[in-house]
Protein backbone atom coordinates (compact mmCIF):
# COMPACT_ATOMS: atom_id res chain seq x y z
CA UNK A 1 0.00 0.00 0.00
CA UNK A 2 2.73 2.57 0.64
CA UNK A 3 3.66 2.24 -3.31
CA UNK A 4 -0.10 3.86 -3.69
CA UNK A 5 0.54 6.77 -0.76
CA UNK A 6 3.61 7.69 -3.07
CA UNK A 7 1.95 7.78 -5.86
CA UNK A 8 -0.71 9.36 -4.25
CA UNK A 9 1.97 12.34 -3.24
CA UNK A 10 3.49 12.83 -6.63
CA UNK A 11 -0.23 12.54 -8.91
CA UNK A 12 -2.21 15.10 -6.75
CA UNK A 13 0.29 17.93 -7.22
CA UNK A 14 1.12 16.85 -10.93
CA UNK A 15 -2.62 17.09 -11.48
CA UNK A 16 -2.88 20.43 -10.18
CA UNK A 17 0.04 21.62 -12.04
CA UNK A 18 -1.75 20.41 -15.39
CA UNK A 19 -5.09 22.11 -14.34
CA UNK A 20 -2.66 25.62 -13.86
CA UNK A 21 -1.36 24.75 -16.86
CA UNK A 22 -4.03 24.28 -18.91
CA UNK A 23 -6.10 27.24 -17.36
CA UNK A 24 -2.96 29.70 -18.44
CA UNK A 25 -3.21 28.18 -21.96
CA UNK A 26 -6.96 28.84 -22.01
CA UNK A 27 -6.44 32.48 -20.81
CA UNK A 28 -3.86 33.24 -22.92
CA UNK A 29 -5.03 31.80 -26.32
CA UNK A 30 -6.20 35.75 -27.71
CA UNK A 31 -2.60 36.57 -27.08
CA UNK A 32 -1.15 36.29 -30.29
CA UNK A 33 2.56 37.89 -29.46
CA UNK A 34 5.54 35.54 -30.93
CA UNK A 35 6.86 35.27 -27.63
CA UNK A 36 3.37 33.98 -25.95
CA UNK A 37 2.64 31.75 -28.94
CA UNK A 38 5.75 30.11 -28.50
CA UNK A 39 5.66 30.10 -24.82
CA UNK A 40 2.21 28.34 -25.07
CA UNK A 41 3.91 25.59 -27.72
CA UNK A 42 6.80 24.60 -24.69
CA UNK A 43 3.98 24.47 -22.34
CA UNK A 44 1.89 22.18 -24.47
CA UNK A 45 4.80 20.24 -25.31
CA UNK A 46 6.06 20.03 -21.74
CA UNK A 47 2.55 19.15 -20.25
CA UNK A 48 2.45 15.99 -22.95
CA UNK A 49 5.81 15.12 -22.31
CA UNK A 50 4.73 15.01 -18.81
CA UNK A 51 1.61 13.02 -18.87
CA UNK A 52 3.83 10.31 -21.24
CA UNK A 53 6.66 9.94 -18.39
CA UNK A 54 3.75 9.43 -15.71
CA UNK A 55 1.82 6.74 -17.78
CA UNK A 56 5.67 5.05 -18.43
CA UNK A 57 6.44 4.93 -14.86
CA UNK A 58 2.86 3.74 -13.68
CA UNK A 59 3.30 0.66 -16.73
CA UNK A 60 6.59 0.39 -15.28
CA UNK A 61 5.17 0.11 -11.57
CA UNK A 62 2.71 -1.86 -12.38
CA UNK A 63 5.09 -4.52 -14.23
CA UNK A 64 7.29 -4.85 -11.72
CA UNK A 65 4.68 -5.78 -9.31
CA UNK A 66 3.39 -8.10 -11.19
CA UNK A 67 6.57 -9.91 -11.87
CA UNK A 68 7.00 -9.84 -7.95
CA UNK A 69 4.14 -10.97 -7.09
CA UNK A 70 4.49 -14.27 -9.73
CA UNK A 71 8.36 -14.57 -7.92
CA UNK A 72 6.51 -14.84 -4.50
CA UNK A 73 3.48 -17.11 -5.50
CA UNK A 74 5.95 -19.63 -7.00
CA UNK A 75 8.71 -19.07 -4.47
CA UNK A 76 7.11 -18.54 -1.59
CA UNK A 77 9.63 -20.18 1.12
CA UNK A 78 12.69 -18.50 -1.11
CA UNK A 79 10.71 -15.29 -0.66
CA UNK A 80 10.21 -15.74 2.86
CA UNK A 81 13.61 -16.28 3.73
CA UNK A 82 15.22 -13.56 1.73
CA UNK A 83 12.74 -11.04 3.77
CA UNK A 84 13.38 -12.87 7.40
CA UNK A 85 17.50 -11.90 6.07
CA UNK A 86 16.47 -7.83 5.18
CA UNK A 87 15.22 -7.76 7.89
CA UNK A 88 17.91 -9.22 9.65
CA UNK A 89 20.09 -6.83 7.77
CA UNK A 90 18.34 -3.90 8.76
CA UNK A 91 17.85 -4.03 12.19
CA UNK A 92 21.78 -4.91 12.85
CA UNK A 93 22.11 -1.94 10.46
CA UNK A 94 19.70 -0.01 12.46
CA UNK A 95 21.51 -0.96 16.08
CA UNK A 96 24.62 0.17 14.74
CA UNK A 97 23.79 3.59 14.22
CA UNK A 98 22.14 3.71 17.38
Amino acid sequence: MKTHTVASEFAEPAENLVEDAQELLSVTAHVAEEKVVEARRRLVAAIEKGKDAWRSVQATAVKGAKVTDRAIREHPYHSLGIAFGVGILLGVLARRRD
